[in-house]
């Protein structure tokens, strides 16, 4: 079932106001990498947050436990936690969960029993993202190039990071529905002589070549391995994290080159999203790279790749671009389809 949350959420209530009558609740937005948890206090009022390594722990049970057993988050809940939500990078369809990223699977509700919780959600966690986006105000994102969105129209929201994320928000009767997507797992298609290349080179690892697989930490590795065989350079093995930081430093021209070609990539999905979903509301860029890639990423070739779409260019002119600036916009997404859960109870 679709997800759909109304602009008059409990979220719209301004924090501070009167906390939960069954105490606080536990969130959580689950990457293949990180996990994220916060308590919920009062709506809208995120508070004790932690971010846990995933390899540390052997399942989601051991990690939840680690973090409810967190001397800050023990005092705020002296009677346990009644009501939970998570996120997690992984498709969401019926009470057992693998996730595509890491090594953690269980069933829903047996976490549930094993934790005690009365409820316990669990959710895309760009589906999640999405249902945030009509939270954030003006400084808990930025514009990329130019574009106005037009009010009640569909909005687009990508995200690279361990993986490719991708969902929409599409507007009905004052309300919004959050697609549930695996977008990212669309064959990726190369643009230009240079991208066929790195499509050539990623095909001698992968027989199907998504988007994701260039989209993401592993996929920036990739384009940088497949840069220096097309270059002919000997270079040792880089992570994401640092051929991002070197190209910021502008102290390798390799990397540098390998992160202008990743924006550009994203660029054309991006446009491609925009495009599909007709999203005049425009397009929303989260997930763990880009934000971090910062004034880069808006001097990158990604806003003139959105916009190269032939006889659209117009069209994709119109459509605004916006990165997600703010720490765990996950949290409001996720707590809104809590708190419409609850009250549906």
């Amino acid at each position: 079932m679709p997800n759909t949350v109304r602009p008059a959420s409990p979220l719209a209530t301004p924090p501070g106001t009167a906390s939960f009558p069954g105490g606080p609740r536990l969130l959580a937005d689950v990457g293949g990498t990180n996990a994220r948890f916060a308590l919920e206090t009062a709506p809208g009022r995120f508070e004790a947050v932690f971010v846990l390594p995933c390899d540390d722990y052997a399942s989601i049970g051991d990690a939840m436990r680690s973090y409810l057993t967190k001397a800050e988050v023990a005092a705020a809940i002296p009677a346990g936690v009644s009501h939970a939500a998570i996120a997690i990078a992984n498709p969401v369809d019926g009470d057992q969960v693998r996730m595509t990223n890491h090594h953690w699977q269980f069933s829903i509700e047996a976490v549930r029993q094993e934790l005690g919780f009365t409820t316990f959600l669990v959710v895309n966690d760009f589906t999640a993202l999405a249902m945030a986006l009509p939270y954030l105000g003006a400084d808990d994102k930025r514009q990329v190039g130019g574009g106005a969105a037009r009010p009640d129209s569909a909005i687009g929201l990508i995200g690279a990071g361990t993986g490719l994320g991708v969902s929409g928000l599409i507007p009905s009767h004052g309300e919004w529905t959050a697609l549930q997507s695996e977008g990212g797992h669309v064959t990726f298609s190369p643009s230009d002589e240079r991208e066929i290349a790195i499509l050539r080179f990623a095909w001698r690892e992968f027989a199907h070549v998504s988007a994701e697989r260039l989209m993401s930490g592993d996929g920036l590795e990739l384009i940088y391995r497949a840069l220096a065989d097309m270059q002919g350079l000997a270079v040792e093995p880089m992570s994401a994290p640092d051929i991002s930081r070197r190209a910021l430093a502008r102290d390798c021209i390799l990397c540098a080159e390998a992160v202008d070609c990743f924006c550009a990539m994203l660029g054309t999905i991006a446009g491609n999203l925009a495009v599909t979903l007709g999203a005049l509301g425009g397009i929303y860029i989260g997930g763990g790279i880009v934000p971090r890639l910062g004034e880069r990423f808006l001097h990158s070739p990604f806003r003139q790749r959105f916009e190269q779409k032939g006889r659209f260019v117009a069209y994709l002119t119109q459509i605004p671009v916006f990165v997600i600036t703010t720490e765990y916009p996950a949290f409001l997404g996720v707590s809104a389809i809590l708190a419409r859960e609850m009250a549906a109870a």
